[in-house]
């Protein structure tokens, strides 16, 4: 049995059978620049708010040796996601500028006004790697199924190439499932890597 958290801003909602600590294990498996990556990893994502109008991610992975006792730690990553809507002269920003207008709470039919032709929402989601990416991700949520795609890719001069991305996550029988599938390393966009994770206790 999934419990949903009943304390979130009305914008995460939809986006509420996320909320928690997921672990579990993954594959890799993906062949670039005349070298196949394959291999099991361990895997654990938090999904966490702290009441604006985001979820806080945070992931980080180990791949297993053959030995199975050895671990490697693999890229982590951390980030926001959030419903797409325009900001208000009430949200605070850019940089550390407070809100200009005062904020009234928003409702669930607010949210709802935000409900996409498809029946979900459109959602962004923010992300930076600890090996120098950092990627802009576009998509939609629809029930308990994400699909998003990379809008934007910026890596730093030290980064190994990584040009495009899709996700997909869903929640299975309790389980959090997810795909990735990258353009990296001069490959065009293919399979890459996925997993099945619990909730933890």
């Amino acid at each position: 049995m999934l419990d949903l958290p009943t304390d979130l801003p009305a914008d995460l909602v939809p986006l509420s059978w996320l909320v928690g600590v997921w672990e579990g294990t993954g594959v890799i498996d993906y062949e670039a620049a005349g070298h196949h990556y394959a291999g099991e990893f361990t895997h654990r994502v938090s999904f966490s708010h702290d009441g604006g109008a985001y979820l806080n991610y945070s992931a980080t992975a180990w791949l297993h040796a053959p030995d199975g006792e050895t671990r490697t730690p693999l890229v982590a990553e951390m980030g926001y996601w959030r419903l797409a809507r325009a900001a208000r002269e009430s949200d605070a920003g850019p940089g550390l500028l407070p809100a200009s207008a005062a904020s009234a709470a928003r409702t669930v039919d607010d949210v709802e006004t935000l409900r996409n032709a498809e029946g979900g929402f459109d959602i962004e989601v923010s992300l930076v790697h600890a090996d120098g990416v950092s990627e802009l991700y576009l998509g939609q949520i629809r029930g308990p199924r994400i699909d998003i795609s990379t809008d934007a890719v910026v890596r730093t001069a030290g980064a190994k190439p990584y040009t495009a991305a899709t996700r997909m996550y869903g929640l299975v029988d309790g389980h959090l499932l997810w795909a990735w599938d990258i353009a990296a390393l001069g490959r065009e966009l293919s399979s890459h890597a996925s997993a099945r994770l619990a909730k933890a206790e």
